[in-house]
């Protein structure tokens, strides 16, 4: 579940500050989304995203939706998996059906000339799946093997066991994909009730960028999206955070060890979040001047690299990090880690730290706009985090607002030693 963290920013290739013109479109029957046009390439981009995700699932039935989401290309309407997927290929069209913990994700991409048609052939997907036994049986297969495979990556291991230990009996506490003894008994009727309770008009988010107008788009809407239902599956409640400060090892036969670490976060409307965004940048944002990886990796090479994220999901927010080491630095490693955590928590950082690091972030900002794919996947990440329409030409300004006083309080509020727990897979020494 964290490896599905958040890419909710947005910035296009000109200067830092450059206005982006996003539309907002609502469709005759009531369906909103964001837009921007482009007609320079006869190409469009669809990005939708349908809050809850596998978080929607009862625990006995964990991993259906990410088995339903893989099987609505294996046949929809009058057409088998092959059928749908020659159709598809025929049009030049891409789709990508994803299951993330709070979502299910459709990406679409289609030429101007070929518009109807795909979008017609999603609607089949999205609307009339078949499910047929034998795709579901063959797509459980895959998911089968990568659950088999997870079972001996260390870096899947830390990171299901630090949800376990965080969340519990939440659906955070575990993998949307499953377990090998839950998906074995998924049927068929488990993963078209799945479809139901994830795939609804009530929880729906919109973007697209491209060659389409703002009319365009809302009558592709209800053609596309109006015959799904209304409403589906109640969202799940908060999750509770029942980590405390400490170490689980978890013994796994490698030369080196997998550390995955953490602490509860701060949530993306918190009035504290810039500055937060800003001291985690510092701190471990895995450039080379970031002090995490000045002390960790280049003064005593105790790791390849290092890396610390604000991870805000849906129901619960975290600070995490990340490193792997061998067996005989990693305790070292982590007394590091907890030093330069309560360092910057008690002292925070100086001026030129702070200077050198708004730049970055207001410099590299703009550069993260680079096609009409990643420019419609961030607009419907900016919707479903709930930023308004404009974003794109305030978030610079909130950066450079972040002065040396809120550093040090939130430096203070935030950074715990004491609360940081860290999950060790492998055979540290000295733990």
């Amino acid at each position: 579940m964290i490896r599905a963290v958040f890419a909710a920013v947005l910035a296009l290739a000109l200067p830092a500050q450059a206005e982006i013109p996003i539309k907002e479109v609502t469709s005759p029957g009531g369906i909103t989304a964001w837009l921007v046009e482009d007609h320079n390439i006869p190409f469009t981009a669809l990005e939708i995203q349908f809050k809850g995700g596998t978080s929607l699932e009862a625990p006995e039935k964990r991993g259906v939706i990410n088995l339903m989401t893989a099987t609505l290309e294996e046949g929809a309407g009058e057409m088998d998996s092959r059928g749908f997927a020659e159709a598809r290929d025929a049009l030049a069209a891409s789709f990508r059906f994803d299951a993330g913990t709070d979502s299910v994700g459709v990406s679409a991409q289609f030429l101007t000339e070929n518009r109807d048609q795909a979008i017609d052939l999603l609607r089949e997907a999205l609307v009339n799946p078949r499910f047929d036994q034998d795709a579901v049986d063959r797509v459980r297969e895959q998911v089968l093997s990568n659950l088999r495979s997870n079972e001996k990556d260390p870096g899947t291991i830390a990171s299901e066991r630090f949800d376990a230990l965080a969340f519990g009996d939440h659906p955070y506490g575990s993998s949307g994909d499953g377990t090998i003894e839950t998906v074995t008994a998924l049927t068929r009727d488990d993963v078209v009730a799945a479809h139901k309770a994830a795939l609804a008009r009530d929880r729906v988010f919109v973007a697209a960028a491209g060659d389409i107008t703002a009319e365009e788009l809302g009558l592709l809407l209800d053609r596309l999206l109006g015959d799904l239902p209304a409403t589906g599956a109640p969202q799940p409640a908060a999750a509770p955070w029942l980590l405390t400060g400490g170490k689980t090892m978890v013994d796994f036969p490698s030369p080196q060890s997998t550390v995955f670490f953490g602490q509860k976060g701060i949530p993306r409307d918190d009035p504290d979040f810039f500055p937060a965004f800003v001291l985690n940048e510092m701190l471990g944002g895995g450039r080379f001047t970031a002090r995490l990886m000045t002390e960790v990796r280049e003064k005593r090479g105790l790791t390849y690299g290092i890396g610390t994220y604000i991870v805000n999901m849906d129901h619960a927010d975290m600070l995490l990090g990340q490193f792997s080491a061998s067996n005989d630095k990693v305790a070292e490693a982590i007394e590091v880690v907890k030093a330069e955590w309560g360092r910057i928590g008690a002292e925070g950082v100086s001026p030129e730290e702070l200077e050198a690091t708004k730049t970055y972030l207001t410099g590299s900002y703009p550069l993260r706009f680079d096609g009409n794919g990643p420019i419609a996947s961030i607009l419907v990440g900016m919707q479903m985090d709930g930023m308004p329409i404009d974003y794109v030409t305030t978030r610079n300004a909130k950066v450079e607002a972040v002065t040396m006083e809120d550093i040090k309080r939130v430096a203070a509020r935030l950074f715990d030693p004491q609360a940081l727990h860290f999950v060790v897979v492998g055979q540290p020494e000295g733990l």
